[in-house]
């Protein structure tokens, strides 16, 4: 997939822009040619567009709000504010002791500061990012009902063919609506049955949103591909039961209601499906993990030569090298001396037994632990965990952008879900959440040094953990929500709340605001609590 399924991709097809604006700007007429009608009037029309919507995750462009220019903000730059992940990256883990950033630019500092508004351009991305993917699915399964394929005169293989690709892009809009949720709470909300132009969108509650999101990824279940029988990169049963054990672990975040049962019983689902780990923890994040990657469920793929852009990988690898980090040890042509991490997650590695724990992937060179300044990268280690060189130290194909794929969901995951919700009280076996949580270890140290026994196994170590295995991949502002710890004195990291030492923030910050432009271009909106 990653080198054919992107050469598809790489033909632009104009699917409207953002869900969110005036109405005036929506009822425009195109200026060019290349049309819903046209683009799905053949069979290789949905396979292109099924691209454009995989494509979307990795690729830069076409998430501005109405009165931006195409691909981004004017006065900002692209690569900036219409990546998906560099926006999601910048929410979930440099707002968290994971992640700390040398850059100035105004509103990104915010973000571990704990400090966002409603005028943030960056934050804006991230949302805008995702408004746009749930518009482009939209207006696929509008045109890929039964009866507009028999109208367009496809039938047979080549229509059962676009109906399988119906529960796979009901996926993405699913995860799309899931990152909406939890970084935003009560986002506008339409489906397919909202035509473009019309009506601006009414809001949904959390609540609401988590019943959708979970309804939608029962009801394609039958439909999708079994656990690791499509292509990589594309989505099968598992990444939905992966998606339903995030959402369940989070259920009482999202909805007040714990559901740690469901969120065991799913992540035993993918578990149960085949995956194993891959030997090498260093190895999930080299430019050829797409090849034999038994543990990955679903990743964004990026090329280095078709998907060319200034975010996903190409952004972690390079923003982490600088310094004494000489750029061709990162597989790259330069470095941004931008991010690194506190002292906090260094501190999670520490072994009393003097074990090492390989997942410890800092450069220390000319780096002090401390953080006396924020904007000086030599402040704090920098994070190597991420390289743009083959698992055999061999080069990627480019050295501009990054070959890396980006897993969004992966088997050790799975592993740290299953062993937190039976902890928690949920169904399920501690004998084998602490064999999970063991398995995850032996690959780490390399031995069996580091596992645990019964006793070990407390909630605060399946946060560390979490944090060991799954740092800089999304997952820490989550985390520390669900275990009260994100805006709270009860845990403090540098420069938390921007005080050197840490403070605590007002509870209202576990949400981000609704961007400014939305708020003015919507009345159906409400701000979010404290905003």
């Amino acid at each position: 997939m990653k080198h054919n399924f992107f050469k598809i991709a790489g033909i632009v097809i104009l699917l409207g822009a953002g869900i969110t604006s005036c109405t005036d700007d929506l009822n425009l007429t195109p200026t060019n040619d290349v049309t819903s009608d046209v683009v799905y009037s053949t069979p290789l029309g949905y396979k292109q567009s099924l691209a454009k919507i995989y494509g979307t995750l990795a690729l830069t462009g076409n998430s501005g709000p109405a009165g931006s220019s195409d691909v981004f903000y004017p006065g900002s730059d692209e690569g900036q504010n219409t990546d998906f992940f560099r926006g999601f990256f910048n929410a979930q883990v440099l707002s968290t002791d994971e992640g700390i950033t040398a850059w100035g630019d105004p509103g990104v500092p915010d973000f571990h500061n704990l400090s966002t508004s409603p005028a943030n351009l960056f934050l804006h991305g991230v949302y805008y990012k995702s408004i746009y993917q749930v518009t482009i699915v939209n207006e696929f399964l509008r045109q890929a009902t039964d009866e507009r394929l028999s109208s367009k005169g496809i039938s047979g293989a080549e229509a059962e063919a676009i109906r399988q690709y119906r529960p796979e892009v009901r996926f993405l809009r699913a995860f799309d609506y899931w990152v909406l949720m939890d970084l935003f709470g009560n986002p506008p909300f339409v489906t397919e049955e909202n035509l473009i132009g019309g009506p601006n969108p009414q809001q949904t509650t959390r609540a609401e949103l988590f019943l959708y999101i979970e309804s939608e990824l029962l009801a394609i279940d039958a439909e999708l591909m079994a656990a690791r029988t499509n292509e990589f990169g594309r989505v099968d049963k598992a990444a939905a039961w992966a998606l339903l054990a995030r959402l369940y672990l989070n259920a009482e975040t999202y909805t007040g209601t714990a559901r740690w049962t469901d969120a065991a019983n799913y992540a035993k689902k993918v578990i149960d499906a085949g995956y194993t780990l891959l030997p090498n923890y260093r190895n999930l994040f080299r430019a050829d993990n797409n090849l034999n990657n038994t543990e990955a469920i679903f990743s964004i793929n990026y090329d280095g030569s078709k998907t060319q852009g200034f975010g996903g990988t190409t952004f972690l690898i390079k923003g982490a090298t600088g310094g004494d980090i000489a750029s061709s040890s990162a597989g790259m042509n330069e470095g941004w001396a931008g991010h690194r991490t506190t002292k906090a997650l260094v501190n999670k590695f520490s072994d009393p037994s003097g074990a090492t724990d390989k997942r410890a992937q800092f450069f220390t060179g000319g780096q002090q632990l401390e953080i006396d300044t924020v904007a000086s990268f030599r402040d704090g280690y920098a994070v190597r965990k991420f390289i743009n060189l083959t698992s055999t130290g061999g080069a990627a194909s480019n050295t501009i952008h990054s070959d890396v794929d980006l897993p969004l969901f992966r088997l050790a995951e799975m592993y740290l879900i299953y062993a937190e919700a039976v902890k928690r009280g949920g169904t399920g076996d501690l004998n084998l959440a602490i064999g999970y949580i063991n398995n995850l270890r032996t690959r780490a140290y390399g031995n069996t040094n580091g596992n645990i026994v019964s006793a070990d196994l407390t909630l605060d170590f399946i946060l560390d953990e979490r944090s060991r295995e799954l740092h800089w991949e999304g997952h820490r502002r989550t985390d520390l929500i669900r275990y009260n710890k994100f805006t709270s004195g009860d845990y403090l990291w540098p420069w938390k709340g921007g005080v050197s030492s840490g403070t605590s923030v007002g509870g209202t910050k576990a949400l981000y605001p609704i961007p400014s432009a939305d708020m003015n271009a919507n009345r159906n909106l409400v701000q979010n609590p404290g905003y």
